[in-house]
């Protein structure tokens, strides 16, 4: 895995607190009736999924060992045909990725991240993006339509607007649409197979694309994940994590 693909797939996932159901507003028109949005509950989760990246140019498959300690740590590795290609440190701080193929490490704060993207990325929305919870507390300037079998729940946050499509019935966030109003760039994350874990529903598949301005024209990158094995409880997690000293910070 090259660091270019690397880069990207961290920066990308913040937008690809657990509790039980939370009470996210009253519908427009209908000021007594209320959305509810169920959020996995977990003190630990532990995930394996297949990753394929893709882009006008390639196509690329690895595989990810994902470990989450609630509000405080995500830890990640990747491989690809069983050789380890990177891994990342995720905290309320920064991001730090390393790629062990190119003996590089680099670290993000959440200042630069969300000057990149005109978006407020933290720690909470990297941790609910991967859970398929919301990414964006409740606002009184929220709007919520609602649909046959889904609800709407529009949000706005600086020069990006968000979209959430809840299902009705699952209580669950299928697929959430972002726009940013200077550049057009647009992230779309969807979510499906819905399957218990713990005592919620947790998506084991799910599709990051990112539509993006550059100076040679329109971008499309892709990210698809499908889980194998996603589990929650109380069981302390190890999350080993070392930068040997001979890598360079890029």
């Amino acid at each position: 895995m090259n660091r270019r693909t690397l880069v990207f797939l961290f920066i990308s996932l913040f937008a690809f607190s657990a509790c039980s159901k939370k009470t996210v507003g009253a519908l427009a028109g209908d000021p007594k009736a209320t959305l509810n949005i169920e959020s996995i509950d977990f003190e630990y989760f532990h995930g394996k999924a297949r990753m394929v990246l893709r882009d006008a140019n390639k196509e690329r498959e690895v595989k990810a060992n994902i470990r989450v300690r609630k509000d405080s740590v995500i830890w990640m590795t990747f491989s690809v045909i069983g050789v380890q290609g990177g891994k990342a440190l995720i905290n309320k701080d920064s991001i730090t990725i390393v790629s062990t193929i190119d003996k590089e490490y680099y670290v993000f704060d959440y200042v630069e991240l969300s000057k990149r993207f005109n978006f407020p990325i933290n720690y909470d929305v990297i941790q609910a993006s991967l859970l398929g919870n919301p990414l964006l507390k409740r606002s009184e300037t929220d709007v919520i339509e609602q649909l046959s079998s889904m609800y709407l729940l529009k949000q706005k946050t600086g020069t990006v607007d968000v979209v959430n499509f809840v299902n009705s019935a699952a209580s669950k966030i299928e697929k959430i649409e972002l726009k940013e109003s200077d550049s057009n760039n647009t992230l779309n994350i969807s979510y499906s197979n819905f399957q218990p874990v713990g005592n919620k529903l947790f998506p084991y598949n799910g599709t990051i694309s990112l539509f993006y301005k550059t100076p040679s024209g329109l971008l499309n990158t892709t990210i698809i994940f499908e889980y194998n094995k996603a589990e929650v409880g109380d069981r302390e997690l190890r999350f080993p994590f070392n930068i040997p000293k001979k890598y360079d910070r890029r």
